[in-house]
């Protein structure tokens, strides 16, 4: 009895307690506070990321001026690499007439076998009667008593 009770007022007092507290916004209110913040801090903090932003390119641009092999790549390997492209390029071009010179030489035995197809197709195919051959059934045998 006393468990059912102590078990029933816990309920009751969780529910009491969730009904006092405010339901959870999801949206969330950007103007809350914003009397509070500091303009001098966010004039500073858009002056830091200026300035970085300005270091980050004069510094690559000194790169790019002084050092541009560490950053761009080797110019000497451009030049095998385009000539090896070309050949590529040339042999590509080479299988494509020669694709082109093949499909020339089948287009005569092409039309010869369209042709035969619709010979095939207008003619009734006529039914071939292959002679009945005999079955051959075992004797049974007998059994002797």
């Amino acid at each position: 009895m006393f468990l059912r009770l102590f078990v029933i007022s816990l309920f009751l007092l969780t529910m009491v307690q969730s009904k006092k507290r405010p339901p959870p916004s999801d949206v969330w209110n950007y103007r809350d506070g914003s009397g509070k913040v500091n303009m001098r801090g966010v004039a500073n903090l858009t002056e830091i990321l200026d300035n970085w932003r300005f270091d980050i390119l004069t510094q690559m641009r000194n790169s790019l001026t002084q050092d541009h092999q560490s950053l761009l790549p080797d110019y000497a390997r451009i030049s095998p690499l385009s000539d090896a492209l070309g050949d590529l390029f040339k042999e590509f071009n080479s299988l494509k007439e020669h694709l082109g010179d093949l499909t020339e030489k089948f287009s005569a035995l092409e039309v010869t076998v369209d042709e035969m197809k619709l010979k095939l197709a207008e003619t009734p195919r006529q039914r071939v009667n292959f002679p009945k051959r005999k079955v051959l059934v075992p004797k049974k045998k007998v059994p002797v008593q």
